[in-house]
């Protein structure tokens, strides 16, 4: 079989399935890790047991999922079009929530359109044992396969940043066991620029590329079980549903383009609450 053709009808699916782009990663994921376990080992984790939980399968997708040898990685715009996120932060009467958040629940969508994809894989390669799907529904590291896939870097706010869509993308995955050819890693261009660090209201990003998750407005207003700590309250301002400050400063955003899926249009006033 040739695979290389193979990996390319794959992508022309996942285009014609709204995705706008496809990559391939090996397995390797050994330095990433070494650093999820330095982040646990440091609490930077919060209240997030499940990022601790089963053991390497986070890291290691045969461990997950046996017989995996490649993960696709794809990637779909999100960013509603005339949401004006600046202005509505600078209305403190307004309540601001995370630009992802203001339509329909992308778990739904990108999971449906990923299992629509592994299907045509099966179709594809009817006798290929494995082509699953994930979306924040399994311990998978999808911003290192990202990177690896060549879908982008991780940036020093630790979001996958992409040279012509900047990062207001989701990020899922098909584990397989079809030995596609592999994707360049993405080489990282953030430079010397320090504006997501600089602009965090609670100073979340310690140290470039480590983000402490108690201090995170987006932790702390969705993750985090309990009451926010008063030293940190005054950073969060009218943020009632995470935060998207260290993306609105990022100039690689200026490349970015507006989502024309219709489910990620704003409901129910959110965007300009």
């Amino acid at each position: 079989m040739d695979f290389s053709d193979l990996k390319t009808r794959i992508a022309e699916h996942a285009r014609a399935l709204g995705f706008q782009q496809m990559g391939v990663a090996d397995l390797d994921l050994s330095q990433a890790e070494q650093r999820l376990h330095d982040w646990l080992a440091a609490g930077r984790h919060g209240e997030m047991g499940w990022m601790a939980a089963h053991g390497n399968k986070r890291s290691r997708p045969a461990e997950l999922e046996p017989d995996t040898v490649r993960v696709l990685s794809l990637r779909m715009d999100y960013l509603p079009p005339d949401t004006q996120p600046v202005k509505v932060l600078q209305q403190k009467e307004k309540a601001y929530v995370s630009r992802y958040a203001l339509g329909r629940d992308y778990h739904k969508l990108v999971r449906k359109r990923l299992a629509r994809l592994a299907a045509l894989i099966r179709e594809e390669v009817a006798d290929t044992r494995l082509a699953r799907a994930f979306v924040d529904s399994a311990p998978v590291m999808e911003k290192p396969l990202a990177e690896k896939a060549g879908l982008g870097w991780q940036g020093k706010h630790t979001l996958i940043l992409n040279r012509h869509a900047g990062s207001w993308f989701f990020l899922g995955e098909i584990y397989t066991d079809l030995p596609l050819p592999v994707d360049g890693p993405a080489e990282d261009h953030c430079g010397k620029c320090s504006a997501c660090m600089t602009v965090c209201p609670t100073d979340a990003i310690v140290a470039p590329y480590q983000l402490d998750a108690r201090r995170c407005i987006s932790y702390l207003t969705i993750e985090h079980p309990g009451s926010i700590p008063e030293d940190l309250r005054r950073g969060i301002g009218n943020r009632v549903f995470g935060c998207d400050d260290c993306q609105l400063m990022c100039p690689w955003n200026r490349f970015a383009s507006h989502s024309k899926e219709t489910d990620f249009q704003p409901r129910h006033g959110l965007a300009d609450s």
